[in-house]
């Protein structure tokens, strides 16, 4: 059987969605630049809230992990939300790139 940690998971779940914010963002500001639409404004600064969240979640489990060391619950809670966060960023993505 495999141990999972539960922080390490939570790390790579937050890296994952700063990668999927910052593609996204990518296009968001290209798209905002040549249209000027109030909608993707709200986009550029919704990927820019998430990435911020997503920056200051790393270093919380960085920083603080000890701090959920005797709480398994905490730790699968956590990196659960943030993979719903992923999920929700995937297709978010999916119908940006397509």
């Amino acid at each position: 059987m495999v141990t999972v940690s539960w922080v390490l998971a939570g790390i790579v779940l937050a890296g994952l969605n700063v990668l999927l914010l910052g593609t996204a963002g990518f296009v968001w500001v290209s798209n905002y630049r040549k249209f000027r639409t109030s909608l993707l404004l709200g986009l550029v600064g919704f990927a820019a809230v998430m990435l911020v969240e997503n920056f200051m979640t790393i270093y919380s489990f960085v920083e603080w992990g000890r701090l959920y060391a005797d709480s398994t619950f905490a730790k699968r809670f956590f990196t659960g939300l943030r993979g719903i966060q992923f999920l929700a960023l995937a297709s978010l993505n999916y119908v940006t790139w397509k």
